[in-house]
């Protein structure tokens, strides 16, 4: 399948576009996740992947102004050639801005994926070491229930991985693995 763009042209576009080391690792993060999500449903891993990498590449070009955010990232994209089905998703992710709704798995995977990173790394940044190996999936699950705990993790988004067929304790499971699998490239 042609994706427009491979990944090493997308992190010349995150270095490119992002110059907060903490946003790059948080597309990272989403990367990591959205490829085990894409695995889990046996989905194509390598557009999923991709999704997950670019999703917040105006970030600071809108300065989070979410009535902004991902429409500088669909024009930068769509100049670049990237696939629509990319494009999509990551429009998508804010719903807000576009005035619609996720309905498809995959608008709902990235939306859910990138939202849990932040409860993720939260969760890891209280062990005296800081790291992701040291979270267990249990942790993760009553971190979800504390909604004072990371409040910027919006629990609403993250309990869309129901509306696709994973139970919530599941998903936090699965994105701890995935995020722990390149904690290294995380610094945690």
């Amino acid at each position: 399948m042609s994706y427009g763009i491979s990944r090493d042209r997308a992190l010349e576009l995150l270095n490119q576009h992002l110059s907060n080391p903490n946003l790059i690792k948080h597309c990272l993060a989403s990367e990591a996740v959205m490829r085990a999500l894409a695995a889990h449903f046996d989905e194509d891993v390598e557009l999923w992947g991709l999704t997950g990498l670019l999703h917040d590449l105006d970030v600071e070009l809108t300065l989070d102004d979410l009535s902004r955010h991902t429409h500088e990232t669909v024009r930068i994209l769509r100049e670049e050639g990237v696939s629509e089905e990319i494009i999509e998703a990551i429009r998508m992710h804010n719903e807000e801005a576009h005035g619609d709704k996720r309905s498809e798995r995959f608008h709902h995977a990235l939306a859910a994926g990138e939202t849990i990173t932040g409860l993720i790394i939260a969760s890891a940044l209280v062990y005296p070491d800081k790291k992701l190996a040291s979270v267990k999936p249990k942790s993760v699950r009553k971190r979800y229930k504390e909604k004072l705990f990371a409040a910027g993790a919006n629990r609403a988004i993250i309990a869309e991985c129901e509306l696709i067929d994973i139970p919530i304790p599941d998903f936090c499971d699965l994105c701890l693995t995935a995020m722990q699998g390149i904690a290294d490239d995380l610094g945690l």
